[in-house]
């Protein structure tokens, strides 16, 4: 009992200090992974003597971190902002991730004296982007939503080919014709199973009444992570179902959708200080010391000419603007999923897969330096930064039992154009009523004269036949005013 509470002591610490990097990388425009890796390494063998060296369970840990990432990342999805950019978001995740294998693979090859299969495993590795590292930057850049939109895409979906190539070439299995059609069949039956539990999902949530708002956020982030299982078990991408899934649960009309979406984010900022704090523990400074050559010369592979070539190839049909090409080639992030990858050779027993880890470790801490610090910076001269974007209308739902009727929370954000709208012009559906106004912390019943205004949060009963309308009258309303059916806005 001595060490549980000694155990759960450390962990409340480390996770209380962790929140609080949060604030200081915020200010500082880096990633906050690298305080969590710092911590990782000032509490191991090095710093405060905690000597943590499995590989083997750091890769179990980190897949299981991974998992609950990807389902963080799906859920909070907007789709309506990313759709977009869908094109350009799966190029980069495969087209690019192709390119970037080959062309790293072949330089790593001739500079570090790797054989093939062991340079193409490291390109592998070094390919994939991270979503925790490039949105913690990207989120006090403020880019146009097509830019922000790909590079989500792209580190919520490059995660699954980027493993499956991982894994082939650890194996150590030749490589055949069939190859790449396994590598397509485990995607596309990741993505089928994704969507169909996705759905399913959403469906059983809309139509169960349970009996606390707190199981809604569980049943969700459950789903998700039997989307990995059923995957997995299927022969399929766990990885690219489970996104799939938290993209299609994300974007249905959830009970409780705030709450999940709350839950779904705090659960992925602790699968990340968990991940990254553990990565840290497994590192040695004094092992590092040899990689750092080595991390310098693929850091420079990747940022230099990987990274840009298999951007700028993969992008081409889409004929993007020069400026958003830079950008989007200079925002490829590594973070916690490069070191998680590459623990896979190293339990595998791959060739030098023990400088691998190194040097990735060193190449994630370098480039997030280098990068992090730097996008602001390139976003300002390249004229992509914007501000004052507005938020969108928040509409939250919860089924009123067994009354066959749904209960909506609206709240007016400052840029909507619900402001000065009188309740008799919002024209809501027949079966949908606004039963209650809370303004300034008073609430009140209202009439046909109520005029609405800022900062306005509204309680909704609907019909289930009528919910649906009501909230796409409500969204149209919000974007283009009362007069929103005369200009063709549907809320969509």
């Amino acid at each position: 009992m001595e060490e549980l509470g000694e155990v759960l002591g450390v962990g409340a610490l480390v996770l209380l200090l962790a929140v609080l990097a949060v604030r200081v990388s915020s200010r500082l425009g880096l990633p906050s992974l690298l305080l969590y890796l710092g911590i990782g390494v000032v509490l191991g063998e090095s710093g405060f003597g905690i000597e943590f060296s499995n590989a083997k369970l750091t890769e179990s840990l980190g897949i299981a971190a991974l998992v609950l990432i990807l389902t963080e990342g799906g859920i909070t999805t907007k789709w309506r902002e990313v759709r977009p950019a869908l094109g350009v978001g799966i190029a980069l995740s495969t087209g690019a991730v192709i390119v970037s294998i080959g062309i790293a693979g072949t330089a790593l090859h001739y500079l570090l004296d790797l054989d093939w299969r062991t340079a193409l495993l490291w390109g592998a590795v070094l390919s994939s982007t991270d979503a925790a590292a490039v949105f913690s930057v990207l989120r006090t850049v403020g880019v146009p939503k097509r830019i922000a939109g790909a590079l989500e895409l792209e580190s919520g979906l490059n995660d699954a080919p980027v493993y499956l190539a991982v894994v082939l070439l650890a194996s150590g299995a030749p490589l055949g014709w069939q190859t790449p059609l396994l590598v397509v069949y485990e995607l596309v039956a990741g993505a089928i199973i994704g969507g169909l539990l996705g759905l399913g999902g959403s469906w059983l949530l809309r139509h169960a009444a349970l009996p606390s708002t707190g199981l809604y956020p569980l049943a969700a982030v459950a789903i998700c992570v039997l989307a990995y299982a059923t995957g997995e078990l299927a022969g399929a991408s766990g990885l690219l179902a489970t996104y799939v899934s938290g993209v299609v649960l994300g974007n249905s009309q959830l009970p409780h959708r705030s709450d999940t979406l709350s839950f779904a984010e705090g659960l992925g900022w602790l699968a990340q200080i968990g991940l990254f704090v553990l990565l840290g523990l497994y590192m040695s400074p004094e092992r590092m010391l040899e990689a750092i050559l080595p991390g310098i010369v693929a850091g420079l592979v990747l940022l230099l000419l990987a990274r840009p070539a298999s951007v700028f190839l993969s992008t081409a049909p889409f004929r993007l603007p020069w400026r958003e090409q830079i950008f989007l080639s200079w925002s490829g992030l590594r973070g916690a999923v490069p070191i998680v990858l590459a623990m896979i050779p190293l339990t595998e027993g791959a060739p030098r897969a023990e400088l691998l880890v190194n040097t990735v470790f060193v190449l994630v801490v370098l480039l997030t330096l280098f990068q992090g610090g730097t996008l602001p910076v390139l976003a300002r001269i390249l004229g992509l930064r914007q501000r004052g974007q507005p938020t969108e209308l928040e509409v939250d739902a919860a089924p009123l039992d067994t009354l066959g009727a749904e209960l909506l929370q609206v709240r007016i954000q400052e840029s909507s154009k619900l402001h000065g709208v009188y309740l008799s012009e919002l024209r809501l559906p027949k079966g949908a009523t606004v039963s209650l106004v809370v303004r300034e912390g008073e609430g009140f019943t209202p009439d046909s004269s109520t005029r609405l205004r800022r900062a306005d949060q509204l309680l909704v009963v609907a019909t289930e036949a009528a919910r649906e309308k009501t909230e796409r009258r409500i969204r149209a309303v919000d974007r283009a005013g009362k007069h929103a059916a005369w200009r063709g806005e549907t809320g969509r």
